[in-house]
């Protein structure tokens, strides 16, 4: 498991590219057969990537979360982003299919990840944060996600917003996690551009071809960086910055958010004429 550092944002006014990048990007999450998880001190969020050709458990080192195991006082959200797949949670076997999600509940010991078809394996991908009161496990089938369209094709921002985890559906202590699908011809998310300082937020770049990218903002709203983002990697935005992208190409991405409230709301809106 890697550890990610909390950067504070005068710090991060002095990084070059490669030191955005070793803070704020995580990379090689879906290799197969080698689970990788990133331990962010934003609100204390893992993020994660299992593609199993084999069956796979999940572990982890007690010395980094000061636990057992994963789930001791955590919860857990998962989406696949691949083929079809399998969870097995305290030996209840739940199917996910592509696009398809999870929530596993605190105390939840025993963890395993599979593939229907090894030649086609699952792509799952993870968020854990802190919980205080155990929640049933429940799988989120993409038909229990509510489709909320937004933006417009003359600003190339349509997309849908699909809701997995969050006080309206699947509920969880703190943890929200959720889907944005670009129409074709459509690259900008977030545009006009906000923070939250009450709570932290995770990108997962994917569906882009292999020659395209991201072009990810991030920063205080005066002081803007970009990240060159890849077909799945995750970008970590604290509270204080803003969180936008515009591809080469249309994309999805899931975001996941930890931190004071679970207010999808909850935004500090920010002005074109701000931005620098």
């Amino acid at each position: 498991m890697e550890v990610r550092h909390p950067v504070h944002p005068e710090h991060m006014m002095m990084f070059d590219t490669e030191e955005l990048r070793r803070h704020f990007l995580v990379e090689g999450l879906f290799v197969p057969d080698e689970p990788k998880l990133a331990y962010c001190f934003y609100d204390r969020l893992i993020v994660g990537g299992v593609c199993p050709v084999k069956p796979l458990t999940l572990a982890v080192d007690p010395k980094v979360i000061g636990a057992e195991f994963l789930l001791e006082r955590r919860e857990l959200g998962v989406i696949n982003i691949g083929d079809s797949g399998r969870v097995v949670a305290d030996g209840s076997t739940f199917e996910i299919g592509r696009n398809e999600g999870l929530y596993i509940g605190l105390g939840t010991r025993d963890l395993r990840f599979e593939s229907i078809d090894p030649a086609k394996p699952a792509k799952f991908y993870l968020n854990s944060a802190p919980a205080h009161a155990v929640l049933p496990t429940v799988r989120i089938a993409l038909a229990d996600t509510e489709p909320v369209v937004m933006g417009e094709s003359t600003t190339s921002n349509k997309r849908t917003i699909r809701k997995y985890i969050h006080p309206g559906g699947v509920k969880s202590c703190q943890l929200v996690m959720g889907m944005t699908m670009l129409e074709p011809g459509s690259v900008w998310n977030t545009m006009p551009v906000h923070t939250h300082q009450r709570r932290m937020e995770a990108y997962l770049y994917f569906n882009m071809p292999a020659d395209a990218v991201v072009f990810h903002l991030m920063g205080e709203p005066d002081e803007t960086r970009h990240l060159v983002v890849r077909d799945g990697e995750v970008v970590l935005s604290p509270s204080w910055s803003i969180h936008s992208g515009a591809g080469t190409a249309n994309y999805t991405f899931i975001w996941g958010m930890a931190g004071e409230n679970q207010n999808f709301g909850d935004m500090d809106h920010v002005t074109m004429a701000t931005l620098r």
